[in-house]
């Protein structure tokens, strides 16, 4: 078995937990990606057991290698202080030394939106954009990364900021648009008061726009009406993967 291969991001999400070998140098997956269905209850111990058959899968081609692991959580020096779509035994575990504990590997633990702004940082979007850059993922809630001159400021949660006496992503997360059987039209007006909101209080150079939905950007991020542009996020889906890998690596 090889003794240093590529890093193995794993992206832990709601319903399933992703992983892959990533290419550093490419920005892109090393290999296909394996795919298996979150565990219910989603307890510590029962995604860290999921965690280590990903990382067996892939054995052959990580070696001894870092793994990086994106949580939809706030994660603070490898703890996890929330637990948004994950069981709430998570809140005050240490994800980082349970991971390693389970996979016998070095573990970095992080917010899955910061991991989607590292790899648009390093690779995608928001690669070499000076000045204040805000990622933000719509997906079953929204996520969020601000990077600032190529620096990340992490856990940010600014799909929880409060507009109009409601959460934000209660009314803009894309599962909303789904629930609610929104119009993209319809949509856009939520999305719009949502943006005004981030650009008020932040005032960035470029929004990025991560998530499932990022593939229908043709339809509503041109009726955006805002100051800074806003864009697709171009690593799509493999952007947690991506930028989790690459901050192992970085880590290690």
């Amino acid at each position: 078995m090889a003794k240093h291969g590529k890093p193995l991001g794993i992206d832990i999400g709601g319903s399933g937990i992703k992983g892959a070998p990533v290419d550093l140098k490419a920005g892109e997956l090393a290999g296909k990606r394996l795919k298996i269905l979150t565990p219910k209850p989603a307890t510590p111990d029962a995604v860290a057991e999921v965690v280590d058959q990903i990382v067996d899968h892939f054995a052959d081609v990580t070696g001894d290698s870092p793994i990086g692991v994106t949580v939809p959580a706030v994660v603070i020096r490898g703890t996890v202080l929330s637990a948004a779509n994950i069981d709430p035994s998570w809140i005050d575990t240490d994800a980082e030394a349970l991971i390693k504990e389970h996979t016998g590997r070095a573990v970095t633990v992080l917010n899955d939106a910061d991991a989607a702004g590292l790899a648009e940082m390093y690779y995608g979007a928001a690669k070499g954009v000076q000045g204040l850059v805000i990622l933000t993922t719509l997906g079953t809630g929204i996520g969020s990364a601000i990077i600032h001159d190529g620096r990340l400021v992490p856990n940010s949660e600014l799909g929880h900021l409060e507009i109009d006496g409601y959460d934000a992503e209660d009314r803009a997360a894309s599962s909303v648009k789904d629930a609610e059987g929104l119009s993209w039209d319809e949509y856009v007006e939520r999305l719009q008061t949502y943006y005004d909101t981030i650009e008020k209080l932040f005032s960035p150079d470029l929004i990025i726009v991560g998530g499932g939905i990022s593939k229908d950007s043709d339809d509503f991020l041109p009726k955006l009406k805002l100051r800074c542009p806003i864009v697709p996020a171009q690593l799509r889906n493999q952007a947690g993967i991506i930028g989790a890998a690459h901050l192992a690596a970085d880590l290690a």
